[in-house]
């Protein structure tokens, strides 16, 4: 067993709350734990927000311990209350399903299914897509109090707007999920994110009440930044692991932008930089943070899409801002006449209004030269185009 996972959780900023804390501390340093992480497949990708959670499953097994993904393929049929003022979207049973495929097939880049203590994936589904509603009810739904329920932060926020009966009941069957996976694989820990904790608190009290034995809770810190934004989003939408949703270059270039005061924050918790060359890398606070932030969109690249294409996204930003176009993205823009059409046809604006709007504002250069007429014709076929200080592609004309 290596060195307690939990004193490098703590010091990295993972760890928010827990629940019987020496007691899982002794474990943790005594024995190699089952502990698992729930992802509900309410897209087909997974983003930066469940990059966190792995990152995390990583360490814990590094230290010895089995992860368990849970892929939610029946509660995602359900929707989790958490963190929303809105009803989910049902999804079809087909559509949770591809997701849960497109799950699995990204999480194997990041997990280790091999080895003494090899991560295992699973499907809630497998077991509550075939329960008895009068069985479940009376096996679980006897040991928990709506007035308790009702409380839960979870809850409480959506109680104005209201709350269906259907995603009242998400709460019973992630508390089930951890019953059942603690029957089958011995499983005694849930992990997962801070607005997670009700529903994995739950899940442990429901163990330690039907098996009379320890079982344990811990959530994380949520990814925000400095003024308490999640992180993960941009105009564009969530940050994909998927380069065809967010490409290499995209990622890459959203962690380069990182908040000054964030970056250190999103390094321990998000590489795996010793702690001591965080401190060396984020100590000052001037421009040479700057490389800080190189080095964050580097590794986090690098994690997630491979080295080569991780070169390749630092060898593109370098051209956006080093003079050079060699290494630039490259769209292009069939039958454009004028810079709005390229625009447009290339996809750096969602319209021609919407171009027209950015060149008014000063926010559009051709090879380095403001752009101020909004029926500027193309300048080449090959011509680079800047948006703004994070978009940089190479236009081809075709």
């Amino acid at each position: 067993m290596a060195a307690n996972v939990m004193d490098t959780l703590r010091e990295r900023g993972f760890i928010k709350q827990t629940v019987f804390e020496g007691e899982l501390y002794e474990k943790l340093g005594r024995e190699s734990v089952a502990f698992y992480i729930g992802f509900d497949p309410t897209a087909d990708s997974l983003h930066v927000g469940h990059f966190m959670q792995l990152t995390a499953m990583h360490h814990m097994q590094q230290a010895g311990h089995r992860p368990i993904v849970l892929i939610g393929g029946g509660t995602g049929m359900v929707g989790d209350p958490s963190g929303r003022t809105d009803m989910r979207t049902m999804m079809t049973r087909e559509t949770v399903q591809h997701n849960v495929e497109c799950f699995k097939k990204q999480m194997s880049r990041f997990i280790d299914f091999e080895g003494e203590n090899a991560a295992i994936v699973v499907d809630n589904a497998d077991w509550l897509l075939n329960l008895n509603y009068v069985d479940f009810l009376r096996e679980i739904g006897a040991h928990f109090s709506v007035n308790r329920m009702l409380t839960a932060e979870c809850f409480k926020q959506r109680l104005e707007r209201g709350l269906s009966f259907l995603e009242f009941n998400y709460m019973l069957m992630q508390a089930y999920d951890f019953l059942v996976l603690y029957r089958k694989y011995g499983c005694s820990l849930e992990l997962g994110g801070d607005d997670q904790w009700s529903n994995i608190l739950a899940g442990a009290n429901l163990i330690r009440i039907k098996e009379q034995q320890p079982a344990f809770a811990m959530t994380f810190t949520l990814l925000t930044t400095s003024d308490g934004k999640k992180m993960g989003k941009t105009a564009k939408g969530a940050v994909w692991l998927d380069e065809n949703k967010t490409s290499p270059y995209e990622f890459y270039q959203y962690w380069r932008n990182t908040a000054d005061e964030d970056v250190e924050k999103c390094m321990k918790l998000l590489t795996f930089l010793p702690l001591e060359e965080i401190g060396e890398l984020c100590r000052y606070r001037d421009e040479r943070i700057n490389h800080a932030k190189e080095v964050l969109a580097y590794e986090l690249t690098k994690e997630v899409h491979g080295e080569e294409k991780a070169n390749l996204a630092r060898s593109q930003a370098q051209a956006a801002f080093g003079g050079s176009d060699a290494e630039l993205p490259v769209k292009e823009a069939e039958g454009a006449a004028t810079v709005v059409d390229a625009m447009v046809a290339a996809g750096i604006a969602k319209s021609k209004g919407e171009a027209r709007r950015l060149i008014e504002q000063g926010g559009v250069s051709v090879n380095d030269d403001k752009v101020t007429d909004v029926n500027m014709p193309v300048p080449a076929e090959e011509f680079v185009l800047h948006k703004g200080k994070k978009v940089h592609v190479k236009i081809i004309v075709r």
